[in-house]
This record gives structure tokens, sequence and C-alpha cells, in this order.
């Protein structure tokens, strides 16, 4: 360098200028470089809190997951259980609609049964169905009346005749001789008791409905993986923009240094020329350029680094929200458990119910077997009183005839001895053989010390060939 002309002096304090501009430039440089060196590594202990954080999620959401599973095996368990327990009811209720069908339908046969006027009048004496069991076994006639009972016979009193052109309108029949409120005491207490069925089974109706839609708001409120952004590209995004402030801080630190060895040289008396004056200016009038490019990258490591920020707050709240789902899991536990307690005891109640009525189903086929045997019964009684009338009238003409046939030898006897006594009775003393003159014994055929003549209710031939069915009820005398 020569030494300037006088004039030339004048130039130098613009140096100083020069000298200050680059170091304020590098101080601050130097700033914007310390706080995105410090957010750069914020954001690396912010990005392994984020991951820390997402794996502590991720690990309670698969446990959740986990127990979610079993809940939904309890939800299907309960189900499968009232399923099974609904086909034991539905099984029940076929079997009872069985029975109380072929209880309606020997009823309304019984009710198409007509009972002669003579088979119902007042007795004393016993009764085919006089000593049927009742219901409940405490009862003997709690369903056939021994005193209006069809089967009843009068033996002190005769009966009325009624002949075939009779009002049977009016006739009873064997269904007027079953006591309908017994029967329908068995049959309201069976509904009774199914409906109390109903009732019990329906207090979990529910429970597998409630129990999925609790999983469901469960699995619900668990996050999604894709909450998470990608740290690893968070932290290349970071890595660019570093190295070019740690370049552009490297410039401004070799400009200030060769401005700040400028103005030593100036201040010992050197002069610079035009032209070197001239790049100082240059390179210090890049300095606005390189200060805004310095702060676009730092705002551009502050961006990222919220990002990290914000994902760290936002796994943070979904941890703090997993807290609240726990809680949720720890209730639904309880529930569940309340539930399958609920649903055994219902179980155990509807067992003991449907044994109760299976035994009311039996009572129920034991009415209609006893109705079967009443009315067959009822059926040989009309054939064994036509088989006693022939009897009696077989018996009774048999005794007719011999009457007749008595009076008839007695007659011829009373004519012989009439005839002897005639010829011979003047010629024999009157001391000797009184005997002779008395007349033969006259006899009468009557019923047995202590016995009544029978009499039996009438029976027409149209009953009775109704309810023969081949039964033979003739008398034959030989």
């Amino acid at each position: 360098m020569a030494s300037p002309p006088p004039g030339q002096q004048t130039e130098q304090p613009h140096l100083v200028s020069l000298v200050l501009q680059s170091k304020k430039a590098l101080k601050h440089g130097q700033q914007l470089c310390s706080k995105a060196n410090s957010l750069s590594n914020a954001s690396a202990q912010c990005s392994l809190d984020v991951l820390t954080l997402d794996a502590k999620v991720k690990w309670i959401t698969e446990a959740v997951l986990e127990q979610l599973k079993l809940a939904a095996n309890v939800a299907r368990s309960i189900e499968h259980k009232r399923a099974q327990l609904g086909k034991q009811v539905k099984a029940w209720d076929v079997v009872r609609s069985q029975r109380t069908e072929a209880l309606d339908n020997i009823l309304e046969s019984l009710g198409a049964q007509l009972v002669p006027p003579g088979f119902h009048q007042s007795s004393s004496g016993s009764s085919l169905f006089g000593s049927q069991h009742s219901i409940d076994g405490k009862n003997d006639n709690a369903i056939f009346n021994a005193q209006q009972s069809p089967s009843a016979t009068v033996r002190d009193n005769p009966f009325d005749r009624h002949g075939k052109n009779a009002d049977r309108t009016k006739w009873k029949t064997l269904r007027d001789f079953v006591d309908d409120s017994a029967i329908e005491n068995v049959l309201d207490a069976l509904e009774s008791d199914r409906t109390r069925l109903d009732d019990i089974m329906a207090s979990t109706y529910d429970y597998p409905e409630t129990l999925s839609a609790a999983i469901s708001s469960i699995r619900d409120s668990l996050p999604s993986s894709s909450n998470v952004p990608s740290i690893e590209d968070i932290l290349n995004a970071q890595q660019q923009p570093s190295e070019l402030m740690a370049r552009h801080l490297s410039s401004l630190t070799s400009h200030y240094e060769q401005m700040a060895d400028a103005l030593k040289e100036s201040e010992a008396g050197e002069i610079f020329g035009e032209e070197d004056l001239q790049d100082m200016n240059r390179d210090t009038e890049e300095l606005p350029s390189i200060m805004a490019e310095l702060e676009e990258q730092a705002l551009s490591i502050e961006d990222t680094h919220q990002q990290l920020v914000a994902a760290k707050t936002a796994a943070q709240e979904r941890l703090t929200a997993q807290s609240i789902t726990l809680d949720n899991l720890d209730e639904l536990g309880e529930i569940m458990s309340d539930m399958l307690q609920k649903q055994q005891d219902v179980e155990n109640e509807c067992q003991e119910l449907l044994d109760g009525l299976q035994e009311r189903l039996l009572i129920v086929e034991d009415l209609h077997h006893r109705f079967i045997q009443y009315q067959t019964s009822f059926k040989k009684l009309l054939v064994e009183i036509g088989r006693r009338r022939q009897y009696k009238e077989a018996v009774e003409k048999f005794i007719e005839g011999i009457v007749l046939e008595l009076r008839s030898m007695t007659e011829e006897e009373r004519q012989a001895r009439e005839i002897f006594n005639a010829e011979h009775g003047r010629h024999i003393p009157e001391d000797i053989c009184l005997c002779i003159e008395n007349p033969p014994t006259r006899w009468e055929v009557v019923p047995r010390e202590g016995d009544v003549r029978e009499n039996l209710p009438e029976v027409e031939s149209d009953l009775l060939e109704q309810v023969s069915d081949g039964d033979t009820y003739a008398y034959d005398h030989h």
C-alpha cells in the first residue's frame, strides 16, 4: 500500500464504522447461533421425551386393548349363557304347549260326553271316582266331587227313566264334574312362574350390549399411532439450517477479523487504496442479507423445535388422558365382575324356577292322564251298567219263570190232593195222618234277607253304542 495523498486522510473514519458494523453483525450472529444451538439441544431432549411418552402411551394402549379383548370375551360369555338359558326356556315352552293343549283337548272331550241324569242322583254309596287324588295331594275331591260324580249309584231310591226323546240339551257332561277352579289354579301358578322367569331373565337383558358399548367407548378414546410426528424428519429438518448458520457465523467472524486487522493497520499509518476500501464496503454491505438469512434459519430451527414441543405436549396429554382411560377400565372391570355375579345368580334362580316349572308340567301331564282314565272309566261304567241291566233282566226273567212254574206245580198238587181226599179221605179215621188234609206249600222267591232289589240308571242304547267300541256287555244265562 502507498501513502495516501493529503486529501485521502478524511476516509479513515469510515473504516471504523465498517468495523463497528462487522462487530455488531458478528455479535448478533453469535446470539442467533447460540439460541439455535440451545434449541437444537432442547429439541434432542424433547425428541427423547416424545419417544418416551409415546412408548408409554403405546404400552398402555396395548395393555388396554388386551383387557378390552378379555372384556369382549366376558360380554360374549354372558350372551352365550343367556342364549343357552333362552334355549332351555323355549324347550320348556314347547313341552308346556303340548301338555296344556293335550289337557284342553281331553277337557273338551269330557265336555262332549253326556251323562244321563240318573247317574248323578244323590247317593251315600261309593264311587269309582270318589277317591281320586287332588292336584296337591291334600284334598282327594279337589278335581272329582264324590257327591256329584257321574258314577255314583242309588241303591235305595228308584231311578227316573228317560226315553230317547228326552231333552238332552239340559243333561250334564263329564266336564261338569271336574273342578275347573283347581285346574285354573294349576295353570295360573304355571303362568305366574313363567312370567317371573321372564322378569328374572330380563334383569340381565342389556348386559352384553352395555358391555359392548363401554368397550367401544374405551377403544375409541385410545390415541392412534398417527398422532406422533416423525422425530427423525424433524431433527433432519434442523440439521441443514444449523450447518448453514455455522457457515454464516464463520464468514462473519472472518469478516470482522479482517476489518479489525485493517483498522489496526490504518491506525499504524497504513493507507488503503480505493480498491481495498471498495472491497471492504462491498463485504460490509452484504452483512444485512447474511443476517436476514441467519434469522430465517434460526426461525426454521425454532419452528421445528415448537413442533417437538407440541408433540411432547400432545403426548403428555394423551398419557394424561390414558389415566382416565385406565380409571374407566378399572370401573369396567368392577362392572363386569358385578355383571358376572348377577348373571350367575340369574342362572341359578332361573334353573330353580325351571325345575319347579318342570314339576308343574308333571302335574298338568298327570291331570291329562287322570282325565283320560276318568273318561275311559266312565265309558266302561256305561258298558258295565248296560251289562248289569242285562244281567238283572235275565235274572228277573229267570225268577219269573221259576215263580210261574212253582205256581203251576202247586196248583197241580192241590188238585191231586183234592181228588185223593175226595176218594179216600172219608174212609180214613180222622186221627190218622192228620197232615193229609194240608194243602201244598206255596212258594215265593224274594231277595236275600238284608238285600234290596237292585235299581240301575237308564243308559240308552245309542249311548252304549258310542262307547262300546267292541266291548261286550251281554249276559248269557246257561
